[in-house]
């Protein structure tokens, strides 16, 4: 699949070391920051976003996509190839920079990554987890397609309390 994708009002695409100033004003929000499960500082400074941006450039084919807004990154697509007997799993997710949220750009962005996943990547399933107390997120991966397989109860600890962690899958096939 050639990049960018055409996403409707974004274009997923490959990043750029011009991406880290919008990285930072995206990134650096303590609202975006709550809901991601993986190691995500907060702050965020110009030096994560250069450690990132470094380690996704250098990625082939990239798992790692900026979502654009006339070409100006306002989120991140990405996956985690797991190993061994999960090989054939990946972990999928995405955020969006809080100023953009409520507009549906999430789910058509997301609809195009998945679809890219899937044509670049031998992969039979993708999974996502949510936290509770975002169910946007969960209406989101509903949306295309995945399906709500199970609740690890007060499994995470982030910002001061418990929360129950939402695990969503969707299996190579199934509709999206």
């Amino acid at each position: 699949m050639e990049l960018p994708i055409d996403a409707g009002p974004v274009t997923l695409r490959r990043w750029r070391m011009a991406d880290q100033e919008a990285l930072v004003a995206e990134a650096n929000s303590h609202a975006v920051w709550r809901n991601m499960s993986h190691i995500f500082p907060h702050p965020y400074t110009t030096a994560d976003a250069s450690s990132w941006i470094e380690r996704c450039i250098g990625q082939d084919p990239p798992q790692d996509l900026v979502i654009a807004l006339d070409d100006r990154l306002i989120g991140v697509c990405g996956m985690g190839r797991e190993e061994g007997v999960n090989r054939y799993t990946t972990e999928v997710g995405y955020w969006l920079g809080e100023r953009h949220w409520g507009r549906g750009i999430a789910t058509v962005a997301f609809r195009a990554f998945v679809g890219y996943v899937w044509n670049e990547f031998d992969v039979k399933r993708m999974q996502a987890t949510v936290f509770a107390w975002n169910p946007a997120s969960g209406r989101v991966l509903e949306k295309n397609g995945f399906t709500l397989e199970g609740v690890h109860r007060s499994a995470i600890y982030k910002d001061g309390e418990f929360v129950d962690l939402l695990m969503y899958s969707l299996l190579r096939g199934e509709a999206q």
